[in-house]
């Protein structure tokens, strides 16, 4: 029994369904470029009439959103919710869903050791990632072809976004594997996931509108702000060295804690 290719199989649906979700969220977004970008003072009268708060929780702040590149943040920043989600829900069901559906008998008595379960399933989820990693760069690129008209943008800098999102996918599925298997048991892996997501972009957006930096260390929404790439040029190099610190340590302890985890079975 190949455990990676039943698992790939089982989330390739998924994967799809994600894929083509966010590619038609980039495209319609990237559809009204030319419009606003037009008359930036279309820009301004939108902007004038939502308050500061909600613009910085939005990230829409000390950018210019008739650039393609200021209004492709407020496009990435609903596009990484969407990953957020996808993430986390494969690493709150990957190493749960046997023990939940009580079908972990027919895995675990096979001989197979339970680190090569982990290690299947962590493989198998990482590729339904990066089905959907790879959609969200063709989708942007394709969009910068065809909606942009005659604006200018640097490639360099879209680049720069768009490599640090398995980065980002890979903190929410290590995270949701790690509370998978520290809890006694996940009932329903979309609440979780929804849960973890939205909970890691309010911590984001409450920082941003009160200024409390703490919070920055906190959610990898912070760590891979758009506003500061757009700013400085790229994102903190400290908030990506702790992002991959995350992931490492919650796999790490995701491992140890599913090898020494008293399984429920039906028996």
């Amino acid at each position: 029994m190949n455990i990676y290719n039943r698992e790939v199989k089982n989330r390739l649906k998924s994967a799809i369904i994600w894929s083509v979700s966010i590619f038609l969220l980039i495209v319609f977004f990237m559809a009204f470029y030319t419009g606003f970008a037009a008359d930036e003072t279309i820009w301004e009268m939108v902007l004038e009439n939502y308050p500061q708060e909600l613009l910085q929780a939005m990230g829409m702040t000390g950018v210019n959103m008739a650039t393609v590149i200021g209004y492709f943040t407020m496009c990435m920043l609903f596009a990484q919710i969407c990953l957020a989600v996808q993430a986390s829900q494969y690493g709150f069901s990957s190493l749960s869903e046997e023990e939940r559906d009580m079908t972990a008998d027919f895995l675990l008595t096979k001989p197979i050791k339970r680190s090569k379960v982990f290690f299947s399933k962590l493989f198998a989820a990482l590729t339904g990632l990066i089905i959907t990693n790879a959609m969200v760069w063709a989708t942007t690129f394709l969009c910068l072809r065809f909606f942009t008209g005659d604006h200018e943008y640097d490639p360099a800098m879209f680049v720069k976004m768009l490599s640090v999102l398995i980065l980002f996918q890979l903190f929410f599925l290590g995270v949701g594997m790690v509370i998978s298997v520290s809890v006694k048991k996940i009932k329903s892996a979309l609440s979780y996931s929804m849960g973890l997501a939205f909970g890691m972009y309010i911590i984001s957006t409450v920082g941003s509108i009160v200024g409390e930096n703490t919070l920055a260390y906190i959610t990898p929404f912070k760590y891979f702000e758009l506003n500061t790439l757009i700013l400085e040029g790229s994102f903190d190099p400290v908030m990506i060295i702790i992002c991959a610190a995350v992931v490492v340590v919650s796999l790490t302890v995701g491992y140890i804690l599913y090898n020494k985890r008293n399984i429920r079975t039906a028996s």
